[in-house]
C-alpha cells in the first residue's frame, strides 16, 4: 500500500469570551476539512498557529498538500488600503502566520488549497489586493452570504474551459457561499478560473503545472454528499503524491 500523503490544514484559534476561562486561547480547524481529507485518502494535520518562523518553517517541511482554511476578514493594510466601515474582524497575527506558510509552501512546490478566507489570503500574499465588502463591487447583486444549511449551493459559477479546476467540477457547477469580501485586482501569476453570474471573482488558480488553486465557497461543507465537491480533496490529494 503507498504511503498516504500529510495534508497540513492551517489552524486558527478561538478565544472564549465566557465560561471557566475567559480569554482562553483554543487552536482549531472545523471538522469538516479533516474528513473532506480522509475520505480523499490524505492524512489530515492541523497546522497550529504560531509565530515562530522556524517552527512554521518546519511544519510545512513535514507536509505534502496545504490547505488554507476559512475565517477572519483579511486586513486591508496588507494590500495598502485603510480599512472601511464595511471590514469585519480581523487577526493580523493569523495573517502573518498565513504569509510565512504561503511563502515556504509554494517555494517547495506544494500544492495548495485556498479556501474563502484561504483564497483571499493566498492572493494578497502574493500582490493582489481585495474589495472590502461586496458592496463596493459594480453590476454585484447576487447573496453570496446564504445564512444557514452550510451544504446546500445557492448560486452558480462559470468555470473557464481548459482551467484546472474545470478537470475537476466541469464547466458551469452551483456552490454554496459565505462570504463579504472578494478577490479585486488577481495577484501576478494567478488567473481567474471561476466567476459568479454577477461577475465576482469565485475562484483562481496559479500558472504552471504545481496545483494552487483558491475557491470563495466552502467545498469542506458540501463534500459529505457532493462527489465533485469531494473530488477537489481528491485532487489535492492527487497531486501531493507527486
Amino acid at each position: 500500500m503507498s504511503k498516504r500523503p500529510i495534508i497540513g490544514i492551517s489552524g486558527s484559534m478561538m478565544i472564549d469570551s465566557g465560561g471557566m476561562f475567559p480569554g482562553y486561547e483554543r487552536s482549531y480547524v472545523n471538522n469538516d476539512y479533516i474528513q473532506s481529507v480522509i475520505r480523499a485518502g490524505g492524512i489530515p494535520f492541523i497546522i497550529p498557529m504560531g509565530e515562530c518562523d522556524e517552527v512554521i518553517k518546519q511544519q510545512v517541511e513535514t507536509i505534502d498538500g496545504l490547505i488554507l482554511s476559512g475565517g477572519h476578514d483579511v486586513d486591508s493594510l496588507l494590500y495598502n488600503e485603510e480599512p472601511t466601515q464595511k471590514l469585519g474582524e480581523i487577526y493580523p497575527k493569523r495573517d502573518e502566520f498565513d504569509y510565512r506558510l504561503i511563502e515556504y509552501a509554494m517555494g517547495k512546490d506544494i500544492p495548495i488549497l485556498g479556501i474563502c478566507r484561504g483564497m483571499q489570503i493566498l492572493n494578497v500574499a502574493n500582490g493582489g489586493s481585495l474589495y472590502q465588502d461586496l458592496s463596493f463591487i459594480d453590476g454585484c447583486y447576487i447573496k453570496h452570504w446564504q445564512g444557514n444549511q452550510s451544504d446546500v449551493a445557492t448560486h452558480n459559477v462559470d468555470v473557464e474551459k481548459g482551467s484546472k479546476l474545470s478537470s475537476i467540477i466541469g464547466n458551469t457547477f452551483k456552490v454554496n457561499s459565505f462570504h463579504h469580501l472578494a478577490v479585486k485586482d488577481v495577484a501576478k501569476g494567478f488567473n481567474v478560473c471561476a466567476r459568479a453570474k454577477d461577475g465576482v471573482i469565485e475562484a483562481i488558480e496559479k500558472d504552471g503545472d504545481t496545483f494552487v488553486v483558491g475557491f470563495q465557497w466552502h467545498p469542506e461543507m458540501m463534500s459529505k454528499n457532493n462527489s465533485k465537491m469531494q473530488g477537489i480533496f481528491k485532487r489535492l490529494v492527487e497531486e501531493s503524491k507527486k
